[in-house]
């Protein structure tokens, strides 16, 4: 049986961790990124579908390629933050059920139902670019998730030809504590829950 984590985990998942704007001019490095992606993938997903695909924009060339996308509020931080992963979903996922659920034929519960696969790949691409924050922070790295891109553009400059589409972008690396603003307030438990 599992036990909690410990405080100082707790902290750097969840309690002192914050949404990064302000960047250390430090490197990020691949194998870093390679780390990332393997424990994202061990997050749970429906039928273990992992619809989930990652562009991490590194180079010059594809900050270049990313930057008329964004909104105006989101250019500065993002072309200066080490790393923006393009967290997208495959609307094909399902074509590899057979490798990643092969005890039954669960391809077949999609095939023909685009209204299926595009839920199903929208919801659960999404949470695999939760487990990406998690394992990014638990990994050392800050995070800065947004939307306020052109989606379609980012999906057609960087998943042209695929059935991927883009989802939301985050910022990684290393954050610059002096270009934080104090946290923002959250609801209370009784605003956003019940036990029945």
């Amino acid at each position: 049986m599992a036990s909690a984590i410990d405080q100082q985990a707790l902290d750097q998942l969840f309690l002192s961790a914050r949404t990064y704007s302000g960047w250390q001019a430090k490197p990020v490095p691949d194998e870093l990124l390679v780390k990332i992606v393997d424990l994202m993938k061990l997050g749970p997903t429906s039928a273990n579908c992992e619809p989930g695909r990652i562009v991490f924009v590194k180079s010059a060339d594809a900050k270049a390629r990313l930057k008329p996308f964004l909104s105006s509020g989101n250019t500065d931080k993002t072309m200066a933050a080490p790393v923006t992963a393009i967290i997208g979903h495959d609307l094909e996922f399902h074509e590899k059920l057979p490798q990643l659920f092969p005890h039954t034929d669960a391809k077949s519960w999609f095939t023909g139902k685009p209204e299926h696969v595009i839920e199903t790949a929208f919801r659960n691409g999404s949470l695999q670019g939760a487990y990406l924050m998690l394992a990014a922070r638990a990994l050392g790295l800050d995070c800065g998730p947004m939307s306020g891109f052109d989606q379609a553009g980012v999906t057609t400059e960087f998943f042209a030809g695929t059935a991927i589409k883009a989802n939301f972008l985050c910022n990684l690396g290393y954050g610059d504590a002096a270009a934080l603003k104090p946290r923002l307030p959250r609801l209370a438990f009784d605003e956003v829950a019940k036990i029945v």
